[in-house]
């Protein structure tokens, strides 16, 4: 944050160098002094351990006066000469507006970006985000960046230029001008109801694979995984499959896969390929001797090929495991179902330099146990945020939420999530742009002890020095079936197996949902918007959507929801298309150039386009199942704007965007956005070469939550059977006789035959002689005969 330096007019040397017409900067060629050594509306800023200097020096552009800022020694943080954050010297911004930043400059170092800091009327000063980097440069060079639209509650801004490198920034001549509207109101060009919330198409052809694995891939194709689709009779068979989907015709390809990766993980590597991780070795036995298992096989699918080779093996099996794709290229991942049916507390690195996963020795351990799919989130300086997103049952010990580090291997607890054991099954996700480090969490239940699912929403601000989850809206209700009919949810029903999908416009849709373990689908879906923290009810998907289902964005702007797997072991093989509003709104812009789709970190890359566009991002493409993808990102590219020429400015943060492919959406003023252009950003290889570094904000720096080291080594963590809230003394593997029923239903034989009557269980053969739920009450093997219901 930068400071605030009060000044008197008997320090001014000079009158005060105003601010011309148009030019919203005062004193923009420092010819002004002012008070501590610093021209009149200029402040020293900056953080960390560094040694620096700030020097008004007679190597002017124009006039006879320049800042230089140098950097002599480094080990962390910045400097930067900024506009004075005062009514007196910042400029005034109006909400929804963006202005053009220009400035001249040398540099002795690739170590710079142009940083903006906003005044919110609540809140005070902030960082906001950087702009752009400053390529080195020996004479007077000129740099110009185009501002985000400017938040609402924001009233005055500041900026100047970061130093973060050995070296240094001599700037002058600075300018801030408004941006003229460019654009018409938006033409509708659907029914009015269309244009307000959206429009569900069901596709005529249905997806021929029961597929929970849905991934992007970097062709436009989505490849769905079913592994043996929780089917205990295709696993007998060795019967697996995947599928990939062709958006462009909609035609499905149906591959050979060798392995069971029913509730695998997977990620997308650098180079597009997708990184499968563990399946599902055994189904759970009748008699509760084991519950799932795990396999240590891991897999790479190649999209050019559509075929899949496998790694060498993981150090232990991991069953539903987490996996997230590092700033190096590297993937880690926490979690899961060990072979023996145990937790596994078994950190794994998949090293992207070697293409394959490193041996426990060389892996940081502190032998925690993460759970079932833990989100886990990586943040702008290469820590990991537990979200508190998992599946199945209570959270992990404390506070439900956690920074975990993996250089210092510490755990750190992170207060705030609202009922921590009731967020089974929620989705996280880092809103848009990643540059803001918040993530929203919402929804979510606890398949053992089977309440209504809830409303709840949290977010956290991971900029803050001790970040803590604060409440956020509660998700709007939809309708639900609980066997009187469909009905709007009422009190704090909400929703569990939610989908969360990042938008090109900025906002979040979340969509589809369910209020118990694997029953009572809830129709509804809204966008939430992050600049306003506040959601908009749209249309709702009109297929269920609960258990095993996926919802996720496509190149070209439309959203794709595909699975549902209900409790009775059926699945729905239809798929839904959302047309979000901006694409309602008359003429899409178009990228009608991209002159290399080749990036590298901190580069300028130009596009052009046939229209005015307001900004641009980098959307890296979905990987997702069961709620999480804790890859998802949206990634903001300043612009710099001459006609329809238009300099996209890329992050040197190779954590706030790890290496790989991604989806080029240009956006216009109605939030409009193009059809996705693809992109390859390359790995930290690239800043390598250049002798360039990072730059990172001293962002959650002082967390004061319990810090926990590595523990004794173990083996596993215990984990029972029921760990997916199925009683197994009931039906096949696939089918789901909850071991907790939903409050509505009272705790007799004939209310739990009821409830498997109205959700189309059929009958269900009793698994040896127990029978914990009195569903078979005159013992003749079959769960609610009509003996079972006569029997007192």
């Amino acid at each position: 944050m930068a400071g605030t330096v009060t000044l008197t007019a008997g320090l001014l040397l000079t009158s005060p160098q105003p601010a011309s017409a148009a030019n919203l900067v005062k004193n923009p060629g420092f010819e002004t002094a002012g008070g501590d050594g610093m021209p009149y509306c200029w402040e020293r800023s900056g953080w960390g351990d560094n040694d620096f200097t700030f020097t008004t020096t007679a190597d002017a552009h124009t006039g006879t006066k320049a800042m230089k800022v140098e950097l002599t020694r480094r080990v962390d943080g910045d400097r930067k000469a900024l506009i004075t954050e005062s009514a007196e010297c910042a400029p005034t911004v109006a909400t929804g507006k963006q202005y053009d930043l220009g400035l001249w400059y040398k540099s002795t170092t690739p170590d710079t970006s142009v940083t903006l800091f906003r005044h919110d009327t609540t809140a005070g000063w902030q960082y906001w985000t950087d702009l752009k980097t400053l390529d080195m440069a020996a004479t007077w060079t000129k740099a110009t960046v185009r501002t985000p639209e400017v938040p609402a509650g924001t009233d005055r801004i500041t900026w100047g230029v970061s130093v973060y490198g050995t070296g240094s920034a001599t700037t002058d001549d600075y300018t801030m001008e408004q941006v003229p509207d460019t654009l018409p109101p938006p033409a509708c060009t659907g029914t009015a109801k269309e244009c307000a919330d959206g429009r569900w198409d069901v596709l005529p052809t249905k997806n021929p694979v029961r597929s929970m694995h849905s991934v992007v891939l970097n062709n436009g194709k989505v490849l769905l995984i079913a592994g043996s689709g929780n089917s205990e009779e295709q696993f007998k068979a060795g019967t697996f499959t995947s599928a990939v989907y062709d958006p462009a015709t909609g035609t499905y390809k149906v591959i050979p896969t060798p392995k069971d990766m029913f509730c695998a993980g997977h990620v997308q590597l650098q180079d597009g390929r997708v990184l499968v991780i563990s399946g599902n070795k055994a189904y759970p036995a009748a008699d509760g001797s084991h519950g799932y298992e795990g396999f240590k096989d891991s897999y790479v699918f190649d999209p050019v090929t559509e075929t899949y080779t496998k790694t060498n093996d993981l150090n232990d099996g991991h069953w539903y495991p987490s996996a997230t794709i590092l700033g190096n290229g590297d993937v880690i991942s926490f979690g899961g179902l060990r072979e023996d049916s145990t937790g596994s507390v078994t950190a794994e690195l998949f090293s992207q330099r070697e293409q394959q996963w490193q041996p426990l020795w060389k892996v940081h351990q502190t032998w925690s146990y993460w759970g079932l799919y833990p989100s886990m989130i990586l943040m702008q300086d290469g820590r990991l945020f537990y979200s508190g997103s998992h599946v199945f049952g209570n959270n992990i010990p404390g506070t439900g939420s956690a920074i975990y580090d993996y250089d210092a291997n510490t755990v750190t607890q992170v207060p705030g999530l609202q009922r921590k054991d009731e967020r089974d099954q929620s989705a996280s996700v880092l809103l848009p742009p990643a540059q803001d480090q918040r993530v929203l969490t919402l929804g979510g239940g606890n398949i053992d002890s089977n309440p209504d699912a809830n409303r709840l929403t949290d977010v956290i601000d991971l900029k803050q020095p001790d970040p803590a989850y604060t409440p956020g809206p509660l998700l709007p209700q939809g309708t639900v079936d609980l066997g009187n009919g469909p009905q709007p949810e009422t009190g704090g029903q909400g929703k569990m197996y939610v989908s969360a999908v990042l938008l090109p416009d900025g906002k979040v849709l979340e969509t589809g949902g369910a209020l118990h373990n694997r029953a009572n689908p809830v129709y509804e879906s809204s966008l939430y918007d992050p600049q306003s923290g506040t959601f908009d009810p749209v249309a709702a998907d009109p297929e269920a959507r609960g258990y095993h289902s996926s919802a996720f964005l496509l190149p070209d702007g439309r959203v794709m929801a595909t699975g549902d797997n209900p409790g009775n072991g059926t699945w729905n093989h239809n798929v839904s298309i959302y047309t979000p509003p901006y694409l309602l709104k008359g003429p899409r812009p178009t990228i009608t150039s991209l002159i290399d789709s080749e990036w590298t970190y901190g580069d300028t890359q130009r596009i052009t386009v046939d229209r005015p566009i307001a900004k641009a991002e980098l959307i890296r493409p979905a990987a997702v199942t069961h709620s999480s993808d804790p890859n998802q990102r949206f990634v903001d590219l300043p612009l710099s704007v001459d006609g329809n020429n238009v300099d996209l400015n890329v992050t040197s943060n190779p954590n706030l965007a790890p290496p790989g492919w991604y989806m080029l959406f240009a956006v216009d003023a109605n939030g409009v956005p193009s059809v996705a252009r693809w992109v390859h950003l390359q790995g930290p290889a690239a800043l390598a070469a250049t002798d360039a570094s990072t730059h990172v904000h001293a962002f959650a720096d002082a967390p004061s939550g319990k810090v926990t080291g590595p523990s004794a080594r173990r083996a596993s963590q215990p984990v029972s059977p029921t760990v997916s809230g199925c009683d197994r003394h009931y039906g096949s593997a696939n089918v789901c006789v909850p071991t907790v029923f939903p409050p509505q239903v009272k705790p007799t034989t004939a209310a739990r035959c009821s409830w498997l009557r109205q959700n189309h269980y059929g009958t269900l053969k009793v698994n040896g002689a127990d029978d914990p739920l009195r569903l078979d009450r005159d013992r003749d093997g079959t769960a609610c005969g009509r003996g079972d219901l006569t029997r007192r």
